[in-house]
Order: C-alpha cells, then structure tokens, then sequence
C-alpha cells in the first residue's frame, strides 16, 4: 500500500490535523502567516548565508570589519547575509532587534545565534547545526566553526 497516495484522503477525512500527525506523514508545517514561498526563501537565504560565513574560515578578527577579509562576529553575519540576498542591521544588537525569535527546538542551520549577558546581546553568530555555530569571537582569532558555549543563548531567524 502506498502511503502517500492515501495522504490526501487521510487529511480530508482527518480535518483538522496536527503538527504531529503532519510530521508522521513527511509533510511541512508553516510559520503562521507565512506563506510557502517567503519559507523557502528564508531557507535558501540562509543555506546561502551559512555557506558564505564558512567559506571565510581563518579570516582575521577586526572590531569594527564587515568583510571581505576580516570581520568582527555582527559584520560576519552581514556580510554572509548580504551575500545571500537579506540585508541585516550592523550590531549583534540590532540584529536580535530585526530578527524573528525561535525556540531552540526550532532552530536550523543558517539561524542566527544571540549570546547574552548584563548589558544584552554582546555576540552573533550562525548556526551551523549539532550545537555548533560559525562566528568571529574577538581580537587575536578568526572566523572559526565552535561549540556553542554557553546556555544564555537565543535563535533568531532572518526574515
């Protein structure tokens, strides 16, 4: 029996159907009020996004820098975003400001990940998947791929 010709006529039969039942049947769900269009866009934004920051390992630390040869952690995201199509604001700040927050549950490769502290967010980087995230953490290093950590973290997706 194949299971994905009876999809359809389990899903009108059904009504109303859950994330998990929707999940057990391979298929999406959606971000409310998005469409699967501006999805797919945000996920190739920041597949492409991702793909750059990890092309720029071994790129110097320069406060202040935003590319093309070397970056300060909020520039890295810029950069690898601009390249990507999606134009981010300057500061780690600013970009925790724009972006839209997810769980941690809920994040993918291509997130933006926010280290917080007292006086907010002090570093971005992006997610790369497996606890992981490519950044540019401070003077003296360089744009490298790291273990996330610490847990006062948040997930922001660029919209």
């Amino acid at each position: 029996m194949n299971a994905q010709k009876n999809v359809p006529s389990l899903l009108g039969r059904a009504g109303t159907v859950s994330a998990l039942t929707i999940a057990a049947l391979g298929g999406t769900m959606l971000v409310p009020g998005g469409t699967p269009e501006a999805q797919a866009a945000a996920t190739a934004h920041a597949g492409k996004a991702l793909k750059v920051a990890a092309a720029k390992k071994g790129a110097p630390y320069r406060y202040g820098a935003a590319g093309p040869s070397r970056f300060d952690c909020s520039g890295l995201t810029v950069y690898s975003f601009k390249k990507a199509g999606k134009k981010l604001p300057r500061t780690a700040q600013q970009q925790y400001n724009k972006t839209r927050k997810i769980s941690m549950k809920s994040r993918k490769a291509g997130d933006l990940v926010f280290f917080h502290g007292r006086g907010g967010v002090y570093h971005v980087g992006i997610y790369a998947g497996k606890g992981k995230i490519w950044h540019s953490p401070k003077r003296g290093s360089w744009v490298k791929l790291d273990k996330i950590w610490s847990r006062s973290v948040s997930y922001g997706r660029v919209r």
